[in-house]
């Protein structure tokens, strides 16, 4: 109830300039339109911007910007990859690359580097993620839609992959990683799995990268009965390690190791049909204790949470994410739900626990579900069989409702990622999958989100 009323008072004083925000998009011309683009981007108070779309409508071609990952750079810069479309799922999705030399003001201008300038100019690539060889070389890996679609185009599709060895100047020509078939893709191998790997892998024990993924099943294999409903389509959440990155292989000849395939993989019952899994979008952090712990979205209106004690060679079965042993869950209704350690050795974990939001009309109710964004702090409990516990959830951060872009999203603080520099936290989201903004996770700011002994 607590959690309930503060966020209906923080969002009922932003909406009290919704209304005019509302007409000034309507009305924009090119003298206030850069005046509309700064006020729209203040609605969550960020420290960094990285990106801002040059037209509101779409006519650009770069309105939609999501799936944006931070990263670390063997230069010692910070740089960035992400999804730029029109809009998600507008047929044009590619992927572009950015750097920072003076940690994070200022930054290059955007390079694409895979994928199409502009719908039917050539096939999309979505969700790329990076891959630092200890030769420095960086791998971008992708989804590479190959014109053929077995659960959606921007899902289908192979592993493609593409490398600097310098700093992001220059890339190589793409090349695809093979990728083992399952139990849950399309009988016919002439379609590509449909899968998306959302954060940054991680170092195994061993110097290895590790991930997590989410594998779409085939609408010609998943469990019946099923719906029409997006949010019902059948998912499990698998892994994947890198074997040979460090020798700098050519894309077709990079190793993977599979881990939670098959009928293995980590799965969630659906909260109207339990014969429905629901598992996606893993988020990796490491235990004092060497375990990695996951956590995922799923359709259950909880977080769930997986443990693994060999080093993501085997994995628990997923079970609810509370806030300490036999306490509440940890509420999500319906968006990813990334964890993060922070510079001080504590958890950062995100979500969004307002069920139908300040605005239940709005396309039924789905994005009013994605803010506002809040945050909560984990802390390791060695003895617990929930290994991290967490403090009561605080508002990070909202933006009234105010829908932008071709789509008028209103979603803010989903497909994130999160840098430690310094001692300084910064989490970098696409705020309304419009601008690519970084807000700083200050102590003063969590100081009072106690974790229960």
């Amino acid at each position: 109830m607590i959690l309930e009323n503060r966020v209906r008072c923080a969002v009922t004083t932003i909406l009290m300039v919704v209304s005019f925000a509302a007409s000034a998009q309507e009305s924009a011309t090119p003298d206030n339109f850069q005046a509309l683009l700064q006020q729209e981007m203040q609605r969550s108070e960020p420290d960094y911007v990285v990106y801002v779309p040059k037209s509101i409508d779409g006519s650009t071609f770069d309105t939609g910007n999501e799936h944006f990952l931070v990263f670390e750079g063997p230069d010692g810069s910070l740089m960035a990859v992400w999804t730029q479309s029109t809009h998600e799922g507008a047929g044009d999705h590619r992927i572009m690359f950015v750097s920072s030399e003076d940690n994070g003001k200022r930054w290059s201008e955007p390079k694409r580097i895979a994928g199409p300038p502009r719908k039917d100019e050539g096939n999309q690539a979505s969700w790329a993620f990076p891959v630092i060889s200890s030769s420095g070389r960086i791998y971008v890996v992708y989804n590479q839609y190959q014109g053929i679609a077995d659960y959606h185009h921007q899902i289908t599709g192979t592993m493609d992959a593409i490398y600097s060895d310098d700093n992001g100047a220059t890339w190589s020509a793409p090349g695809t990683i093979p990728m083992e078939r399952s139990i849950y893709d399309h009988p016919d191998p002439k379609y590509p799995s449909n899968w998306i790997v959302w954060q940054i892998p991680i170092r195994d024990l061993q110097g290895r990268w590790y991930t997590g993924f989410t594998r779409w099943v085939s609408p010609q294999v998943r469990a019946k009965p099923h719906t029409k409903d997006w949010t019902a389509n059948e998912s499990v959440v698998e892994f994947m390690r890198f074997e040979n990155i460090d020798d700098d292989p050519e894309p077709a000849e990079i190793r993977i190791s599979w881990f939670a395939s098959n009928e293995r993989a980590l799965r969630v019952p659906h909260y109207t049909n339990p014969l429905l899994s629901i598992a996606q979008e893993p988020s990796l952090v490491r235990l004092p204790d060497n375990r990695l712990f996951c956590t995922m979205r799923t359709m259950s209106a909880y977080i769930w949470y997986s443990l693994s004690d060999d080093d993501g060679e085997t994995w628990c079965a997923p079970r609810p994410l509370l806030r300490k042993d036999y306490g509440l869950p940890v509420l999500q209704p319906l968006f990813g739900c990334p964890i993060y350690e922070m510079a001080d050795g504590r958890y950062l974990l995100v979500h969004h626990p307002a069920f139908g939001g300040q605005d239940p009309g709005k396309s039924g109710g789905l994005e009013s579900n994605r803010r506002p964004a809040f945050i909560a702090i984990g802390e390791y409990r060695p003895d617990a069989e929930q290994p991290i516990w967490f403090s009561e959830s605080k508002m990070l951060m909202d933006n009234g409702g105010q829908g932008i872009g071709p789509l008028k999203r209103v979603d803010i603080g989903g497909y994130t990622s999160f840098t430690t520099r310094d001692g300084e936290d910064v989490l970098w989201h696409p705020e309304r999958k419009f601008f690519l903004l970084g807000k700083i996770i200050r102590p003063e700011f969590i100081a009072g989100l106690s974790v229960p002994e």
